[in-house]
């Protein structure tokens, strides 16, 4: 982070001091919201969220090398505090003028599924031209978007962030930090359909991205998802790419070949350039997510050969997609997260291999009225693929079940476990050696428990 004045904070977030201190100096070099990561000089914000109220830590924090604390209560310190209404808004409007001071390119990107290996592509690329600052972990919200601004240097030129939701309204904020110069959507599916009613919702929602888009940006949409491409019926100010497996648009790709689950090539036709990729990553989905930032990278200067380096160098982050080969299995480890589009796309990864396949599905979340119905629809989805064994794991996971035996052919044998305890006891004598399993869910579930069990 570039060091910023204590006064500049004050006004960013419209604050008020505890105490009459001369600021003259006074600088802040970090931001932390944890005060197991407090550096000398840093900037406390004490948050409250739903288990812990970081206005308990507020004197750790002073005492650990925090040179102010943004706090909503006047408590007793011999520290310096800065008060404010809500600390979370003031996170955020901090944030929106720390970005405001760099002239760097942003690109941002949302979407039901594919966001996180979309940013690690981008990146991969994008860092091959430029000095490049990207979302780490899981830190697409409110709070983590923020603190991933903060990471901006002086000599940072492009900045990469992910954009997460449950609720309208919550992008639109991120959109205002970011200001992008370039916004990938990558589908729409029902991912958060309890909170935002329908894929018509989500949808609205995930459009937010373009409300602080710049007036010279890049819209990069996947004209495969029948709800995005519904967009190009609208009028757009700014510049509109689209992307697709199956027909010519912007950019699209030719002679797609898969080598079982150890990867997938593929000619890419952009914008009237061709590149040849091979991705070390099995599934159609990633040729997709990859067509999104060849077009972002066009956008940005980044050579062919850049490119084809960038994306042929990839590797997925953990849990999603890696294959773990042990002495007695080949693991695709997908048990990061989990909805009725990804639950698919891993199932069509493992429906290429080559041996005995098994399904170690567990229960998707946030899904409200419709779940049972969507893992009915997985279950049957399961028994259309060359697929010898199905295990379902968790309460929802019944309807998969279910679904499955509706459409099952004799060859698939299936398993219903309640608890992924149950299936953990048994699960070395359901195995064979040579199996080729997939292990996906939710993240509630925590299915990683599983892989390790697996491992042993």
């Amino acid at each position: 982070m570039k060091q910023i004045l204590i006064k500049e904070v004050i006004e960013a977030v419209g604050g008020k001091l505890n105490k009459n201190i001369d600021l003259e100096n006074l600088y802040i070099k970090s931001i932390s919201t944890d005060t197991r990561k407090i550096e000398k000089d840093c900037l406390f914000f004490a948050l409250k969220g739903d288990n812990f109220d970081g206005h308990n830590f507020i004197e750790n924090a002073l005492n650990s090398g925090a040179i102010a604390c943004i706090s909503e209560k006047d408590i007793k310190t011999e520290g310096l505090l800065i008060l404010v209404e809500d600390s979370k808004k003031a996170l955020i409007n901090l944030a929106k003028y720390y970005r405001s001071i760099f002239d760097i390119k942003v690109v941002a990107l949302t979407g039901s599924t594919g966001k996180t290996t979309t940013k690690d592509m981008l990146y991969s690329c994008i860092s091959k031209k430029y000095n490049t600052v990207k979302t780490e972990g899981n830190f697409n919200n409110e709070i983590g978007l923020p603190l991933t601004v903060f990471n901006i240097e002086e000599d940072t030129q492009v900045l990469i962030l992910e954009m997460g939701m449950n609720h309208f309204g919550e992008i639109r904020n991120l959109s205002e930090i970011a200001k992008p110069d370039i916004a990938i959507i990558t589908n729409i599916g029902v991912s958060h359909i309890e909170n935002l009613g329908s894929r018509e919702g989500i949808l609205k929602a995930k459009c937010e991205i373009f409300d602080y888009l710049s007036d010279r940006g890049l819209k990069i949409l996947n004209a495969d998802d029948d709800m995005l491409i519904t967009l190009k019926d609208k009028e757009s100010s700014q510049k509109v790419y689209y992307y697709s497996l199956n027909k010519k648009e912007d950019a699209f790709a030719v002679d797609i070949e898969q080598n079982g689950i150890e990867g997938i090539k593929a000619k890419f036709c952009i914008l009237d350039e061709e590149i040849d990729i091979n991705l070390n990553i099995a599934g159609e989905h990633f040729i997709s997510n990859a067509l999104a930032v060849a077009l972002a990278c066009f956008e940005l200067g980044i050579s062919n050969n850049q490119i084809k380096e960038g994306l042929e160098s990839f590797r997925p982050s953990k849990m999603r997609m890696n294959i773990i080969k042990t002495d007695k299995y080949t693991i695709i480890n997908d048990a990061y997260n989990a909805n009725p589009n990804s639950m698919k796309a891993g199932l069509d990864v493992l429906d290429k291999a080559i041996g005995r396949k098994v399904a170690i599905l567990g229960d998707m979340f946030e899904l409200g009225e419709k779940s049972s119905e969507f893992h009915y629809m997985i279950g049957e989805y399961v028994a259309s693929k060359d697929i010898q064994e199905l295990i379902c794991i968790g309460e929802d996971s019944k309807y998969m079940y279910e679904g499955a035996l509706e459409k099952s052919k004799e060859a698939l044998k299936l398993r219903y476990f309640k608890t992924q305890d149950e299936f953990l006891r048994k699960c070395k004598e359901i195995l064979q050696d040579g199996d080729i399993i997939l292990v996906k869910a939710s993240r509630g579930m925590k299915l990683e428990n599983t892989v390790d069990e697996i491992m042993r």
